[in-house]
């Protein structure tokens, strides 16, 4: 049942439901418990980015259907770790105040770039040492997960830098109540068709090798990776479409045991 393309696909949608929300709900339950506390839930969570080292290194020579879901949740264990580090504002950058209003241009883009420069560093030095280790290897697919997941995430925060419609604040922990002072409100930004375009094709590219692919494993691998490209794809939609994408996962987050600040999340003109 696992060697089907389309059971590979709703593993990829499930797994980024599901992981996302884990996320979301551990560093909801230590937001307000200080900064100690947050570190602590990073450390206690090292088991998951040792184990997703370990299993992408061991499956780099195994192009079995096994060795391609363990690729492939090895990724997704590297990518969840960083984002939890991120989150919980332990990895974050040196800018942790709110934008002042009037900056030149300039000064917002290296500010913006400021308050996550850490942990973009962390994830691009990742994935260059997964693509050193990946060279003739045969089993690539975990590779290639992180960096679907990479360039995704570059495209969404140039986009959130740019402007969009619509952006969800909500999940974003008391203590990084800086960040959306970073994002743009518009319609439309130069960058947006580009991303688009970009996705679009990489995740025709994909789904186009299931069927040309010369084994089970093979094929399943590229199904994750379609699935995966055209998940990123959507939420880039997210980002322009009156669509209330939040409630995947509020449902399951505990509520705040008070408000927090929000800016303004969506564009009101006609």
């Amino acid at each position: 049942m696992l060697g089907s393309p389309w059971i590979a696909a709703l593993v990829a949608l499930f797994l980024w439901w599901f992981s996302t929300g884990a996320i979301l709900l551990a560093v909801r339950r230590v937001d307000r418990e200080g900064a100690v506390a947050r570190l602590w839930a990073v450390l206690w969570n090292l088991p998951v980015l040792i184990l997703g080292g370990l299993g992408f290194v061991d499956t780099l020579g195994n192009d079995s259907l096994a060795g391609v879901y363990v690729a492939f949740l090895s990724a997704l264990a590297l990518w969840g770790w960083i984002e939890l580090a991120f989150l919980t504002g332990v990895i974050t950058g040196p800018v942790r105040q709110p934008l002042r209003d009037g900056v030149p241009e300039w000064e917002r883009f290296i500010r913006a770039w400021g308050t996550i420069a850490y942990h973009e560093m962390l994830l691009a030095f990742t994935l260059i040492t997964m693509i050193v280790a990946s060279v003739g290897a045969e089993n690539q697919f975990g590779m290639w997960t992180f960096a679907v997941l990479f360039a995704a995430r570059v495209s969404a925060k140039l986009n959130l830098y740019l402007g969009v419609r619509k952006i969800n604040v909500e999940f974003i922990p008391e203590h990084l109540n800086h960040l959306p002072s970073h994002f743009r409100i518009a319609r439309m930004n130069w960058l947006f068709p580009i991303s688009i375009t970009g996705l679009s094709v990489a995740a025709a590219y994909w789904l186009g090798h299931v069927a040309a692919a010369g084994s089970p494993a093979e094929a399943v691998g590229f199904a994750l990776l379609g699935a995966l490209t055209a998940l990123a794809l959507l939420e880039h939609w997210f980002m322009v479409l009156p669509l209330p994408d939040e409630r995947l996962w509020r449902w399951m987050l505990p509520d705040r045991s008070t408000p927090t600040q929000a800016m303004k999340t969506s564009e009101e003109a006609p």
